[in-house]
């Protein structure tokens, strides 16, 4: 259930909840969300927790990237 949550959490409640089997119940994933996570002793406020994929809004930096162009230019 939990893999399940995290694997489509970046896409939202609705399309996470119709992937991992409940529908369009979106309340009662949710809820199972939230009772699995509690059996693994995860405190969750919602979906949005599993998220893996950094958001522009969540990393918000100002400042520019430098790296080389390749490998070997280390």
């Amino acid at each position: 259930m939990v893999d399940c949550a995290r694997a489509n959490a970046s896409a939202g409640v609705a399309i996470a909840a119709e992937r991992c089997g409940y529908g369009s119940d979106t309340v009662g994933f949710q809820s199972a969300l939230r009772s699995a996570c509690a059996e693994m002793n995860v405190i969750i406020e919602g979906l949005s927790d599993l998220d893996d994929e950094p958001s522009a809004l969540r990393y918000s930096e100002s400042g520019m990237e430098v790296a080389p162009d390749t490998p070997s230019d280390l």
